[in-house]
C-alpha cells in the first residue's frame, strides 16, 4: 500500500476506513460498479498475470520445488507435506 493511501489514525491509535469513492456522474457510477475482483481476474491483465507467475515462482523456490509443476503435482506435494506433519 502506498503511504498516502493508508487509512488515517483516529484517537487511540485505531485506523479509520479509507474514504469511499463517490462517482461524479451516472456514467462513472456504472464504470465503478464494474470494478470488481471477479471482473479483474476474468480480464486477467498482463500485470496481474505476471504478478501471479512471480508469486508462484517464489512459493516454488521456498519449498525447493521446480517451478514447472502442474496443479496436480503441487496438490500431491502439499498433501504429502500435510500427511508427514500430521504424523510427526
Amino acid at each position: 500500500m502506498i503511504p498516502s493511501q493508508r487509512p488515517s489514525k483516529r484517537a487511540g491509535g485505531h485506523r479509520s476506513s479509507p474514504p469511499s469513492q463517490s462517482p461524479r456522474d451516472e456514467e462513472s457510477a456504472k464504470a465503478l460498479k464494474k470494478r470488481t475482483l471477479t471482473n479483474l481476474y476474468n480480464e486477467r491483465p498482463t500485470w496481474l498475470d505476471l504478478a501471479h507467475r512471480r508469486l508462484d515462482q517464489a512459493v516454488a523456490a521456498a519449498y525447493i520445488w521446480p517451478d514447472d509443476l502442474t496443479d496436480e503435482q503441487i496438490l500431491e506435494k502439499l498433501l504429502e507435506l500435510n500427511l508427514s506433519r500430521e504424523h510427526a
